[in-house]
This record gives C-alpha cells, sequence and structure tokens, in this order.
C-alpha cells in the first residue's frame, strides 16, 4: 500500500478506531435492556450506523494521518468494487427465489420435507428441514422466523425443551444459509477473500459436510428420549394442504434446484447456473398456466401470496372453506390452527425479487466502504502486522481468521461485518503466506470467514442475528446457545482439519491451479 500522503496509523490509534466503531455500530444497533430500566442501543437497521461508523473513519484517516480526500475516495470505490460480482449474483437470487416460490419449487420442498417428521426422530427432522428451506431460500432468517416457529409448537408438543429444539432449528437454518449459492453472506465471504462462489462452496464441504453428521448423530442420540411421545399431526396437514391450495405440488419441484447443483459441479460460473435455475422455473410457471406478467412480476417483486394471504384474514372458517373452493376441507374447530398457519406461510413466501435484494445490496456496500477506508488508511494493516506477528503455519493463519470473526462479531454486533472486516484485513497475509514453496488458495479464507463469521453471529446475544433468532423462537440466546452444535463445532472442526492438513488447497507460488493436501 502506498503510504506517501499521510502516515501509518499507531498501534494504539488503529485500535482507538477499532473501538470507537464497534461502539457507533453496537449502540445504533443493539437494544438491550437492563433490569434497572436502563436501555443500551437505538434499534437501528446496522446501514445508518455503519454510515456514521465510516464518516468517523474517514475523519480520522484525513484529518488525524493526513491522508489526501481523494486517496480515501478511492479506497471506498475499491472496497465497493471487490463486492460487484456478488452483487450481480445477489440480484439474479432475487428473480430466482421469486420464480421458484411461485412454480412450487420451494413449497414442493417443505412440503416432502414435512413428511419426514416423526416423534423419535423429531430433532433429527427438524435439522434437516431446516437445512432443506434455508438451502433452497438462502436464508436463515426466514427459515428460523417461519417454519422454525412452527418446529418449535409441534416440539412444545412433544415435551422437547424449547431451548432444545431451538438449537437444532438455527443448526439447520444456518447449515441452509452458509451453503446455499442463493445466500447473501455465501456470495459476499468469496467476494471479499477473492475466491469463486462455487470453489468457496466446495471447500466450505470440507468442513461444514463432518460437522453437520456429527451434529446429526447427536440430534439421534437425543431424539431417543423422545420416542414415547405422540405427533399431532394436524399443523402439518394443514400446512400440507394450504401450500397444495395455493402451489402445484409435484416432484418436479426438484428439477430446478437438481440443475443448479448438477450446473455447480460440472464448474458452470454462478451467475448462469443460477438464471438456468430461474429459467426453468419460469418455464414451469407458464407451463401451470401463470401470466406473463405475474411471471416477470415476481422477477422483480418476488411473490405474493394470494389464497394463503386471504386465509390469513378470514373471519370465520367458513370464509376460508369458501377461499379453498373445496380443494382442502379444513374442520371448524381447527381454525385457529389454520389462520396461524396461514399467517406463518404468509411470511416464508412473501418474498424474492430484484427489489427484494436492495435493502442486503445496500447493507453490504456501506459495510465494504468502511472497510475499504480502514484498509486504505493503514487501520487494518497496523492491526493484521500486529496479530500476525507470531503466526508461521497455515494452523495459526486460519485460527487467527475465526478469532477475528468472533471478536467482530462480539463487539461490531453484525455478520456482515465479522466477513467484511477479516475478510479485507486477512486477504493481503492468505496472498503472501508461503510453507513449504506453495501457496494457500483463497477458498480457504472464504471458507474460514463463514465457518466463524457466519455461524458464531447467532450466539451473540448482542448481534443481531442473535437478537432475532432469539426474538423470533422466544428463546434466550443463552439458552439455545449450547444445543446450536453446528454454529460452534463447526469452527472447532475447521482448526482440527487445517492441523491436520485435511482439505486445504495450496497453490504455486506463481501458478493458479493447485492440488489438495491428503490427510
Amino acid at each position: 500500500m502506498d503510504h506517501e500522503n499521510g502516515r501509518m496509523p499507531t498501534f494504539g490509534e488503529a485500535l482507538f478506531v477499532l473501538i470507537v466503531d464497534a461502539l457507533i455500530i453496537s449502540y445504533g444497533v443493539l437494544d438491550i435492556h437492563f433490569e434497572s430500566g436502563a436501555v443500551f442501543g437505538l434499534a437501528l437497521s446496522a446501514h445508518v450506523p455503519l454510515f456514521f461508523a465510516a464518516v468517523f473513519t474517514a475523519v480520522m484517516g484525513v484529518f488525524f494521518l493526513g491522508r489526501r480526500w481523494r486517496t480515501v475516495e478511492e479506497g471506498m470505490i475499491n472496497g465497493i468494487t471487490v463486492a460487484l460480482q456478488a452483487v450481480l449474483i445477489l440480484l439474479t437470487i432475487g428473480g430466482l427465489i421469486g420464480a421458484w416460490i411461485q412454480s412450487g419449487v420451494v413449497p414442493t420442498l417443505i412440503f416432502y420435507g414435512l413428511n419426514l417428521l416423526s416423534p423419535e426422530y423429531f430433532l433429527l427432522a427438524s435439522l434437516f428441514i431446516c437445512a432443506i428451506v434455508s438451502l433452497s431460500t438462502g436464508s436463515s432468517w426466514s427459515t428460523s422466523g417461519t417454519v422454525g416457529i412452527a418446529l418449535m409448537g409441534i416440539g412444545a408438543g412433544l415435551g422437547v425443551p424449547a431451548p432444545v429444539t431451538a438449537g437444532f432449528v438455527i443448526s439447520g437454518a444456518y447449515f441452509g444459509d452458509k451453503m446455499s449459492p442463493l445466500s447473501d453472506t455465501t456470495n459476499l465471504a468469496p467476494a471479499v477473500a477473492g475466491s469463486e462462489l462455487f470453489d468457496h462452496i466446495r471447500a466450505m464441504l470440507w468442513t461444514t459436510g463432518p460437522t453437520l453428521l456429527i451434529v446429526a448423530g447427536i440430534a439421534y442420540y437425543m431424539g431417543g428420549s423422545y420416542t414415547g411421545a405422540n405427533l399431532d399431526n394436524s399443523r402439518i396437514s394443514v400446512i400440507q394442504q394450504m401450500m397444495s391450495t395455493e402451489f402445484t405440488i409435484s416432484y418436479f419441484g426438484f428439477v430446478p434446484p437438481l440443475l443448479v447443483l448438477t450446473l455447480a459441479a460440472l464448474k458452470v460460473p454462478a451467475i448462469p447456473g443460477i438464471v438456468a435455475g430461474m429459467l426453468l422455473a419460469v418455464a414451469m410457471s407458464l407451463f401451470q398456466g401463470t401470466g406473463i406478467a405475474d411471471v416477470l412480476g415476481a422477477l422483480h417483486s418476488g411473490y405474493t401470496p394470494s389464497i394463503i394471504a386471504q386465509i390469513s384474514e378470514a373471519a370465520d372458517m367458513g370464509a376460508v372453506n369458501e377461499l379453498v373452493k373445496g380443494a382442502a376441507v379444513f374442520a371448524g374447530e381447527s381454525f385457529e390452527t389454520v389462520k396461524e398457519v396461514s399467517s406463518m406461510l404468509n411470511d416464508l413466501l412473501a418474498r424474492g425479487g430484484l427489489a427484494g435484494m436492495l435493502e442486503t445490496i445496500a447493507l453490504i456496500l456501506v459495510a465494504l466502504v468502511l472497510g475499504g477506508i480502514m484498509e486504505t488508511c493503514g487501520f487494518l494493516e497496523v492491526l493484521l502486522r500486529k496479530l500476525m506477528e507470531k503466526v508461521r503455519t497455515a494452523f495459526g493463519l486460519v485460527g487467527s481468521v475465526i478469532a477475528s470473526c468472533i471478536f467482530t462479531n462480539m463487539f461490531l454486533g453484525d455478520q456482515y461485518l465479522a466477513l467484511v472486516m477479516p475478510g479485507r484485513m486477512f486477504r493481503p497475509a492468505f496472498e503472501k503466506f508461503r510453507q513449504n514453496g506453495k501457496g494457500i488458495d483463497p477458498r480457504i479464507l472464504s471458507r474460514t470467514l463463514e465457518d466463524s463469521g457466519t455461524l458464531t453471529s447467532v450466539l451473540v446475544p448482542w448481534n443481531t442475528c442473535g437478537a432475532y433468532n432469539s426474538g423470533v423462537l422466544g428463546v434466550p440466546t443463552l439458552s439455545y446457545l449450547p444445543y446450536a452444535f453446528l454454529n460452534y463445532l463447526n469452527p472447532v472442526v475447521a482448526l482440527i482439519m487445517t492441523g491436520l492438513g485435511i482439505g486445504i488447497k495450496w497453490v504455486d507460488k506463481d501458478e493458479d491451479k493447485g492440488t489438495e493436501a491428503q490427510s
């Protein structure tokens, strides 16, 4: 980095800027109520606090370090540039989600996923149902806030403690969010680290796959405690009947996801693969009789439920049965369940579209602006140099990234920053790192960012993810934390795999291609 205009910050100054930025962002996004009645935080969206943190950082760079404004501005632009491909992918994904819901792809996945439920396999099924829904939507928040709530109710009927159910719901939701090519974090991490989307996903299989198997084993073992319980199928039946009323449910709904996965396995670039899955869903909608205007509307603004939305507003069971017109038959005594389920499904399925991604993109861009300023002014370089003084191995490098991501989640309160800040900070170190004459592939950085940054965000009570999931599931963060096995075991597995040299992609110093290390 060229520092001819102005000076480099000291470690104390860099640490001061980091702490002040953390306070600005934390106070803006958090909403902590103390027993004394005091309140900390404004409960704002992270956009504005991030903006003011960026302003403060720029002021420190210009007025205290002597950086030229033009240099700082170029740093902001460069910070945004690294994520332009991710922005294009997110816009494409917005259209894909709208098309997948409208064509019945997402409802089909949920419909057949619910058939997995049985008393002794409830926890295991909850894990995989949430994983399937999150994989298909790319959103852990919508999964835990909709399907997760339904599973909480079913778990209560089985006598499963709420924190236990919540832990497995979150584990499944965050597995899908982490591994789905539709997820914003899954696209952001490789953009920041300099890797490719599907290379990033393949790299995560080395650490997240074994972790999921471990968590599945735990779910199976713990589920044995509830084998004597009786599962009330009424809620599941209502969900399935309601989705059958609104959508075309068939095994054809599995074809678009399989197409996207197949193209990914064939190493087709992300955007063409996603567009192919979207166009196939569009063709399915047209074949089902949906008008072209409605199809294009779903691509732009997302899908808006019709029958399900009307049912959620119905005054009595007679009105409900009039709306479904014989496609489903609901008993009079199940009216409250029907209303509750319709509201849940309406929240889950009213999403997608290019426009629906704009708020997420805006948040990512502001976070990248802050990261770009931190890097250009030298704050990140100074902090990295101090942190890297004793790092001599790939294990130490990966461990430093994990520690930094957890620190960022705890002190900056937002998972996007836990990807952007450590990603920007460690990218030069990964590019320069050499061991036995080999370099380390950037996909290892992007994988580690998600192994720790994405997954541990929900374990921090004052982080936006922890606060959200605690609120929608009705369980304190520290209560479900011990049972969110995937979220805290994944970083541990990543460290163990790195220490054993398994799943590490090494590259020759001057070549783009490399060979994966074997155990």
